[in-house]
């Protein structure tokens, strides 16, 4: 991963093959930010002039390469837009830093040291513009061939044009400040973790089955001194683990419940984090309509933020006890899948009759709750790409937030902004409840199609412990982005709640949420 370095250069001092400042729309033209007054100065006071008759505006996402004027030792100049300026006396907000400097490190690709030169007035701002640089310069070349005999390398054979970016240096930081220094190093431990969940999503299904899946956590554990337990598919099926088994029972790989714990001797409060981990998703009998397959080896999103966020804790070694739980399955046709129509007796003894068995990621959920239920954790948060529903009603960047408590569902928005991860609450109305009646079972895994994403968290809310405060986020929209890279957000698996995930944590350690 980029290398992340905190320096006292100036943008004009900073030895780099390239300097990054900001700029932002001002009310009369493009607006230098605060960071790059030394190379302004080398342009004589004219860069903003410089930089508008080559079209630049300042606006989010935009970036414009120049050499650089005498005076300043990096050989190349980037200016990346931050959107609009901000009033008199008021900062860039950390979110505008954090896209700036990610767009500036994907344009960076194949650059051996590049620094930032962007509004870094406290500790804060640093992190975010250090976590834009490490998660704008992600790559996923695990299965780039390298021109030896076809095998997957890390990256092409003299390709260093899509290397990615090798250090980021924030100028204007202070190396020697504790808070600085914390700063950097939880955006480095947390950009690590962000980028391992983008590599498990990334990672097709042929190389990335429930097995395969588990084998990751085990070494993980291992790495970072976790506990982790694994469940096979005797131990599933000898205690009753209905949804997972039922799931899993079509594919030639078998499912596997995983559960991977960060202690710490001074915790206080336990968070239970459960993740969906259907590693590929056919729809099973209900099989997906041509046009829909491609992309399903994302379908365990939620399994790996709640993997990455967990091992982040360790590493940040927060004062929280933090336990993830993985419910892997692979979701195939055959002759042995369950059928629309069966009835399945899940881990907490309730039945469930399967009307489609595309809507498999609530029943290897509800397993994974009430086993995560029986730990008597101070909340449960879930985190899945549940449904299509979701994505029709909040787009494809913002995901939803379904609770059992109105404040921790505040609460939880509040972060998600706070971090910078669109997000929006959602309602749990209780007349569609009704519609998962069954003349056969407890409950049917389907419900009224209309507001079928509020269908699925009721359905899911059944599988709670009583008393246990709990949390639903639906991350079908931003868990997988198939278009052009924007900010630090790349074409693929994004890594959609981490960063939720993991400051919940740090306010739970911190005593804030109660």
């Amino acid at each position: 991963m980029t290398a992340l370095t905190l320096s006292t250069s100036s943008a004009a001092t900073v030895r780099a093959d390239a300097v990054v400042v900001g700029v932002a729309k001002g009310a009369k033209g493009v607006v230098v930010a605060p960071g790059a007054e030394a190379v302004d100065k080398a342009f004589g006071g004219k860069l903003a002039a410089v930089l508008e008759t080559l079209g630049a505006t300042g606006a989010e996402g935009e970036v414009t390469k120049l050499p650089t004027a005498d005076g300043v030792k990096a050989p190349v100049l980037l200016a990346t837009g931050l959107g609009d300026a901000p009033a008199k006396g008021e900062a860039y907000g950390n979110e505008a830093l954090r896209r700036a400097a990610g767009s500036a490190a994907r344009a960076l690709a194949g650059t051996k040291k590049a620094g930032f030169a962007l509004p870094v007035e406290d500790a804060e701002a640093a992190a975010a513009v250090g976590e834009g640089a490490l998660l704008g310069a992600y790559t996923f070349t695990a299965f780039r061939s390298n021109g030896q005999n076809g095998k997957a390398a890390t990256g092409r054979k003299n390709d260093t044009k899509s290397a990615p970016l090798g250090e980021a240096a924030i100028l204007g930081a202070k190396p020697r400040d504790k808070e600085f220094k914390a700063a950097a190093e939880r955006a480095q431990a947390l950009a690590a973790e962000i980028n391992r969940a983008r590599d498990l999503i990334n990672t097709p299904s042929n190389a990335l089955d429930p097995k395969q899946f588990a084998a990751e956590a085990q070494a993980a554990a291992k790495e970072f001194g976790l506990q982790v337990e694994v469940l096979d598919e005797k131990a599933l099926k000898k205690g009753g683990y209905g949804g997972l088994m039922g799931v899993g029972q079509g594919s030639e790989a078998p499912p596997r419940l995983v559960r991977i714990a960060h202690t710490h001797a001074d915790a206080e409060k336990t968070l239970a984090l459960v993740g969906k981990g259907i590693t590929y998703d056919s729809g099973g009998i209900s099989l997906k309509p041509a046009g829909h397959n491609e992309t399903m080896k994302c379908d365990m999103s939620g399994a790996a933020a709640v993997f990455a966020a967990v091992v982040a804790a360790a590493r940040l070694d927060l004062p929280v006890n933090v336990t993830g739980w993985l419910a892997l399955a692979e979701n195939m046709p055959s002759g042995s899948a369950t059928r629309p129509g069966d009835v399945l007796t899940m881990y907490s003894g309730k039945t469930v009759e399967v009307l489609n068995t595309d809507a498999e990621g609530r029943l290897v959920l509800a397993d994974a709750l009430t086993r995560a239920s029986e730990e008597s954790p101070d909340a449960i948060v879930d985190v899945a790409t549940l449904t299509g529903a979701m994505v029709l009603a909040l787009g494809h960047r913002t995901f939803g937030i379904m609770a059992n408590d109105d404040a921790f569902r505040t609460a939880i928005h509040e972060i998600a902004e706070e971090v910078g991860e669109q997000s929006w609450p959602m309602p749990m109305p209780t007349e569609l409840r009704k519609g998962m009646d069954s003349p056969v079972a407890d409950i049917a895994n389907m419900g009224d199609r209309m507001g079928g994403g509020l269908v699925a968290g009721l359905f899911l809310k059944e599988f709670v412990g009583e008393g246990i405060t709990w949390a639903h986020l639906d991350i079908a929209g931003p868990a997988f982005h198939e278009g052009a890279p924007w900010g630090y957000t790349p074409k693929g698996g994004t890594g959609s709640s981490v960063r939720t995930l993991v400051r919940l944590a740090e306010r739970t350690a911190a005593g804030d949420l109660g």
